[in-house]
């Protein structure tokens, strides 16, 4: 109750105290977590945080979607899939219990509604791309307006959809809600009646007649994204409308170097580790990441891609050629942040690592 008295909220400074665990699918379970003391939750609804997991060998960094809605501010959940051969999701699964405590940055991302409102939503996504259009709708649901969501998601089989129940149990209790479950094939013994096959242009006529209307949101695996762009396009979609979540972004973005300065392989560049004492050499097209494992250094990194942000360090003297995903924003590059993931030294470089 002081929580709500305060108004304090939780900040990445604080670790989060896994409260409860609840299995959704095969090697799928939802994490609950609260802040040890009582701070609210406050990020947007599509959002995602970066776990820092104790597993053995050292710490790992994995970046999760929060599947909560900041309308429901006491907790945090995530909802992670095990894959097959995967560390972070299976240490996890088989470790992570009520009362344990483990660090984690964010939230961050821009993929939200939040930041494209619109009269009218399609949400469509595959496998654990579910999470932030979870998120979304729940967060539309809770605002107590009648929301016109599509809502399209593609599983291999009716049970292994992920967080049905929470969906279907919101779209009972409003109209606004429209569920479209498309599966590769049925359960053995269980009968089906929902679409089946691979998502296509056909059955997004069928779902969505207006889908020209509204604006669109995908997650998912990129073959699955890029199948929805292709159909979007060739229905002639306006696809400056269309947004997307990927871990598998093709880089988008050059910061911090001018246009004739590019990394050379033949050249050699020092790294100088102000807060940590280290200086390390390697070529310029090394990484900062990896220059930092070279010395025996561990900066947190999630998605070694420059989307997540986990790895921004703050860089005092030098240049360096990055390019990135979106994983940092304009203000903290013209405050000298850099990504140590997608960041290639030129020359001598100093950061404060």
């Amino acid at each position: 109750m002081s929580a709500f008295n305060k108004l304090t909220f939780w900040t990445d400074a604080e670790t989060l105290e896994c409260v409860t665990r609840t299995p959704e699918a095969p090697n799928v379970v939802t994490f609950s977590f609260q802040s040890p003391s009582g701070a609210l939750f406050n990020h947007e609804p599509g959002q995602f945080v970066t776990l820092e997991l104790p597993v053995p060998g050292g710490p790992l960094y994995r970046t999760f979607t929060i599947s909560s809605s900041p309308s429901r501010p006491t907790a945090l959940t995530i909802t992670v899939k095990a894959q097959d051969g995967s560390i972070g999701t299976r240490w996890m699964l088989d470790n992570l219990r009520k009362g344990l405590r483990i660090r984690a940055t964010g939230p961050a991302g821009k993929f939200s509604i939040v930041h494209h409102p619109a009269e009218k939503y399609l949400f469509i996504s595959a496998g654990s791309g579910i999470t932030p259009m979870v998120a979304m709708t729940t967060w539309l649901y809770d605002s107590g307006r009648e929301p016109d969501i599509v809502f399209i998601n593609c599983a291999r089989r009716p049970s292994e959809i992920i967080l049905r129940d929470r969906m279907e149990l919101m779209a009972s209790r409003i109209v606004g809600i429209d569920l479209k479950w498309v599966v590769e094939e049925a359960d053995p013994f269980r009968s089906w009646t929902g679409y089946r096959g691979m998502f296509n242009q056909i059955m997004l006529g069928l779902m969505a007649q207006d889908y020209l209307d509204r604006e669109v949101f995908c997650c998912g695996p990129e073959p699955f994204m890029r199948a929805v762009r292709e159909a979007l396009a060739g229905l002639g979609y306006d696809m400056s409308r269309y947004h997307q979540e990927s871990f598998v972004a093709e880089p988008e973005h050059a910061e911090d170097v001018p246009d004739d300065v590019v990394p050379n392989e033949e050249s050699q560049a020092e790294v100088v580790f102000v807060l940590s004492g280290v200086t390390t050499k390697c070529a310029e097209t090394d990484t900062l990441l990896a220059a930092a494992r070279a010395g025996g250094l561990v900066i947190p990194s999630g998605c070694s891609m420059g989307i997540c942000g986990t790895c921004k360090v703050r860089k005092t003297e030098g240049q360096v050629h990055m390019v990135h995903n979106g994983g940092i924003t304009d203000e903290d590059i013209a405050d000298g942040y850099i990504l140590a993931c997608c960041s290639r030294p030129i020359g001598r470089v100093k950061v404060a690592a």
